[in-house]
C-alpha cells in the first residue's frame, strides 16, 4: 500500500524496550476504588447510587448527561462509601466529584447479555450498546465513542482508520494488546466498520512493532481489514498525521476527520467495543504501561478504573531511585502529577516515573530564530512566530498564524536548542482564548438578558400607556354622552 509523506515530526528515543516484552498482567484488586464522574470530554456523569448502596461489578453507577457525555460503571462489586471529592488525575491536583467504592473481594458481575452474532444487530443498536457501556476513545482523547459512531454514520464516512501507532516513548500498552488480543480487536474493528458503513478499513501500526503487525495481520486474514506498517515517527499516532500518511488527505483547518469521509479509532477502543457488544461488558478497566528509569520493574497491567496510581507503582516493585518527574500518559503529551493517590481513569495509558537524566531539563535561553521548530511541526505551523505574538499578548495574531490548529504534540519544544517550552505557551494561549470566549459568551448572554428585560419593561410601559389611553378615551366618551343626555333633557323641557 502506498504511504504518503508526513511533514515535520521528531524521533525521540523510544525506550519501549523497558516494557515491550512484558505480558499484560492483571492488577491485584485494591480495597478502595476512586471513580471520578468526569473521565471523558463533555459533561460529567450524574451518579445514580447513594452512600451505602451495594453494587455489582459492571453495574451502572453514573449516567451520561447531555449529548456529549459518558456513563460510568462499577469496576468491581462492593459498597459505595462516599460521594464527594477526590484528587483529580490532572496537573492541578484539584479535587473532582468522585464515587468511592469499597470492594468486597467477590468480584460478582451483573448479568451480562451475550450476543452470538453481533453483526445481526442494527448499526443504531451497536452504537447504543457502545454508549451504554461507557466506551470512550482510549487513545487519549476520551471522546464518547457512541457519539462518534453516530456522527460518522450520518456524515457518510467511507474510510475507517484504526490507530495502532502508539508513537509516544515508553508506552507499550497498545503494542501488547495487539499482540495478545488481536482476534478480539479485529472483531471490534469489523463491528465499528459495520456501525458506520465504512467501505475501507485500515489499521496503521508503526514499523517498530513487528510482533504486533504480525499478530494483527494473522487475525485479519479473510476479513476486509488491511493492516499497514507505517514509518516510526512522532507524532505518527496523532489523528491528523495518521490520516495524512495512510490516505494523503488533510483535515481542513478547524474541521473533523468526518469532513473528509474518515473515522479514526484506537485499537484498544476496538477491543472495548468487542467486549461490550459480544459479551455485554462495560468499560471498567484498561491496559496501562508502568515505566521510566525510576521504576524497578517496568510492566503492562490491566487496571480497574479508579485504582490509585500508587497501587500500580507498588505492583511494579516500586522505585529504583527517586523520580524527578511523574507523568500520566506519555512524556511528550502526558500530564505531570505529584500525588500518587490519583486514580486510573479511562484515558490513562501510562504511569511514568522519570529520572533527571531522562527529562534532561535545561533552563530556557533567548530564541535564536533558527527555525528548527518550524521544520519539526507536523501541522506546518510557525511556532517561533506564534510564541512571539503570545509573549506580546497579541492572541489574535497568534491565531492568524494557526494557534488553533496546533495539536500540542510538543515536537517544537523537543527540538528547540534554546529549550523554550513552546507548547506550554500555546496551551496557555489556548486556555486564555477559551477564557475570553467564555467571557464573551457570558457578556452576550448578559446583554441578551438585559435587552430582553428592557424590551419587557418597554412593552409593559407601552401596554400601560395604551390601557391608560383607552381608559381616558372611555372616560371622555362617557362624559360626552352624559353632556349630550343633559343637553337633550334641557331641550325637551
Amino acid at each position: 500500500m502506498k504511504l504518503f509523506d508526513l511533514r515535520g515530526g521528531v524521533h525521540p528515543e523510544g525506550r519501549k524496550n523497558l516494557s515491550a516484552e512484558r505480558h499484560i498482567r492483571a492488577l491485584s484488586l485494591p480495597k478502595y476504588l476512586f471513580v471520578p464522574l468526569q473521565q471523558h470530554i463533555g459533561a460529567p456523569a450524574s451518579p445514580v447510587v447513594n452512600v451505602g448502596d451495594k453494587v455489582l461489578k459492571g453495574q451502572l453507577i453514573a449516567v451520561a448527561q447531555g449529548a456529549v457525555s459518558s456513563s460510568i460503571h462499577a469496576p468491581t462489586s462492593g459498597v459505595v462509601v462516599a460521594l464527594g471529592d477526590h484528587v483529580a488525575p490532572h496537573p492541578s491536583g484539584l479535587p473532582v466529584p468522585t464515587i468511592t467504592l469499597q470492594s468486597d473481594g467477590a468480584e460478582k458481575w451483573i448479568t451480562c447479555e451475550t450476543i452470538a452474532d453481533p453483526l445481526a444487530l442494527s448499526p443504531e443498536d451497536i452504537a447504543a450498546r457502545v454508549g451504554a457501556a461507557g466506551i470512550v476513545g482510549l487513545g487519549g482523547a476520551t471522546f464518547p465513542s457512541a457519539l462518534k459512531l453516530n456522527l460518522s454514520r450520518s456524515s457518510g464516512v467511507q474510510t475507517l482508520i484504526m490507530n495502532g501507532g502508539e508513537c509516544e516513548p515508553y508506552l507499550t500498552c497498545d503494542d501488547r494488546i495487539m499482540r495478545e488480543r488481536a482476534v478480539e480487536i479485529i472483531e471490534g474493528i469489523q463491528l465499528i466498520a459495520y456501525a458506520v458503513a465504512a467501505k475501507e478499513i485500515l489499521v496503521g501500526i508503526e514499523d517498530n512493532k513487528p510482533e504486533a503487525i504480525a499478530a494483527m495481520q494473522a487475525a485479519a486474514q479473510g476479513t476486509p481489514v488491511k493492516v499497514v506498517a507505517m514509518p516510526s515517527m512522532y507524532p505518527m499516532g496523532s489523528e491528523k498525521q495518521i490520516i495524512q500518511v495512510l490516505t494523503g488527505m488533510e483535515i481542513p483547518a478547524g474541521g473533523r476527520p468526518a469532513d473528509i469521509g474518515v473515522l479514526v479509532h484506537n485499537v484498544a477502543t476496538a477491543y472495548a467495543v468487542q467486549q461490550a457488544i459480544r459479551f455485554g461488558r462495560p468499560l471498567i478497566s484498561r491496559i496501562v504501561t508502568i515505566s521510566g528509569g525510576a521504576i524497578k520493574t517496568a510492566c503492562n497491567v490491566e487496571a480497574l478504573i479508579g485504582t490509585p496510581v500508587q497501587e500500580l507503582i507498588d505492583f511494579a516493585d516500586g522505585y529504583s531511585q527517586p523520580a524527578a518527574r511523574m507523568v500520566l500518559g506519555g512524556p511528550m503529551m502526558g500530564q505531570q502529577f505529584t500525588n500518587t493517590n490519583i486514580p486510573v481513569v479511562k484515558g490513562t495509558s501510562g504511569v511514568l516515573a522519570l529520572t533527571q537524566s531522562e527529562i534532561g531539563q535545561a533552563a530556557p535561553s533567548p530564541c535564536i530564530r533558527c527555525s528548527t521548530c518550524i521544520r519539526a511541526c507536523p501541522v506546518g505551523l510557525m511556532p517561533v512566530e506564534m510564541v512571539s505574538r503570545i509573549r506580546a499578548s497579541d492572541l489574535a495574531a497568534a491565531v492568524s498564524f494557526g494557534l488553533k490548529d496546533c495539536i500540542a504534540c510538543g515536537s517544537c519544544s523537543y527540538v528547540c536548542p534554546a529549550h523554550i517550552p513552546l507548547v506550554h505557551y500555546f496551551n496557555y494561549a489556548k486556555g486564555d482564548l477559551a477564557t475570553q470566549e467564555r467571557v464573551k459568551l457570558k457578556q452576550e448572554a448578559t446583554k441578551k438578558l438585559a435587552d430582553t428585560r428592557n424590551e419587557r419593561i418597554a412593552r409593559i410601559e407601552r401596554e400601560r400607556a395604551e390601557a391608560a389611553a383607552r381608559r381616558k378615551a372611555a372616560r371622555e366618551a362617557k362624559e360626552r354622552a352624559k353632556e349630550a343626555a343633559a343637553q337633550a333633557a334641557t331641550e325637551t323641557v
